[in-house]
């Protein structure tokens, strides 16, 4: 009784977020300035998956990679500002939105792999790379798995390990299976990927993947200790991550010094007040001036 008890709750507070989604993109909806459209979309074959991307703008590169169970929909308030002075590149990862699933797990690794890949064949030697949530974890393992790909780093409401995942996402993260699937097909994820993905049936085979990957217990600390690339740290102060795992995070990366008098880190760190996980990619009036300052600084030199 107890075990169902805890199931019982745990996919509650996953159908709860998503109703939290769905005033997110109600919001975003309403306030978005022009809607960008794509210069070029296409299907990039990496690893095996035929990886969905959608280009906006020209200039310097940077690669969008999106959240758990969502997709491209999720960037619809950043992607026409940052392309007006960018060429971005949004994707879709494994099994969500227009990119089909494959035959292996979802794995933060895999998934990396695949973002690194996709960067070459594109043709770019390096590009600035900007996860959210799940896809921050993956912008995290890209820097750590091909480092030499990535120019810049901006991590938005990332966890570097699951103990800084506050217990009321981690509880409906570990509910979600086969039958949570069937319970949100009425949520505006289901809405966004029933509306472009090439098989709907693979939408319970994506909630339990996704799952059984937020479920893990992990921590990539010595890791992220080791990476050089130049990184932006934002999380909202009611978050996804605890406000005080995006300063640990922070402080792997080189950042919590005196800098007077040893000079500025690599790291920056951006806490947007009044901001939880649903709404932070909403903040634009926020996220913007803090994104694109850090992207245009000449990198610093080697110490």
């Amino acid at each position: 009784m107890r075990k169902l008890l805890v199931l019982t709750l745990a996919t509650l507070a996953t159908i709860l977020s998503t109703s939290v989604i769905a005033k997110a993109q109600t919001d975003a909806t309403a306030e978005a300035p022009t809607t960008a459209a794509p210069s070029k979309t296409g299907y990039a074959a990496v690893n095996g998956l035929e990886m969905y991307y959608e280009i906006y703008g020209t200039g310097d590169p940077i690669v969008l990679l999106h959240g758990g169970l969502g997709g491209i929909v999720e960037f619809q308030q950043v992607i026409p500002l940052l392309s007006q002075t960018r060429q971005v590149i949004a994707v879709e990862l494994q099994a969500h939105g227009h990119t089909a699933d494959i035959d292996r797990p979802l794995k933060f690794e895999f998934m990396a792999d695949d973002v690194a890949a996709l960067i070459k064949s594109l043709g770019f030697e390096k590009a600035d790379v900007l996860g959210y949530s799940l896809g921050g974890g993956v912008a995290l393992q890209t820097a750590i798995r091909h480092p030499e790909v990535i120019r810049k780093l901006v991590l938005v409401s990332t966890a570097f390990k699951s103990a800084g995942v506050r217990p009321e996402f981690a509880a409906g993260m570990s509910g979600m299976n086969a039958d949570a699937a069937s319970q949100m097909l009425q949520t505006p994820m289901y809405g966004y990927y029933s509306s472009v993905a090439p098989k709907l049936d693979d939408w319970s085979k994506l909630v339990g993947k996704s799952g059984a990957l937020l479920s893990e217990t992990y921590d990539w600390s010595k890791d992220v200790a080791n990476i050089k690339i130049p990184t932006l740290v934002i999380a909202g102060d009611s978050d996804y991550v605890t406000t005080g795992h995006a300063v640990e995070l922070f402080k792997l990366l080189g950042g919590d010094v005196a800098g007077d008098f040893v000079g500025l880190p690599s790291a920056q760190l951006a806490m947007l007040p009044a901001t939880s996980h649903f709404t932070i990619l909403t903040r634009t009036d926020l996220l913007l001036p803090i994104i694109t300052p850090f992207l245009d600084a000449a990198p610093k030199a080697a110490q």
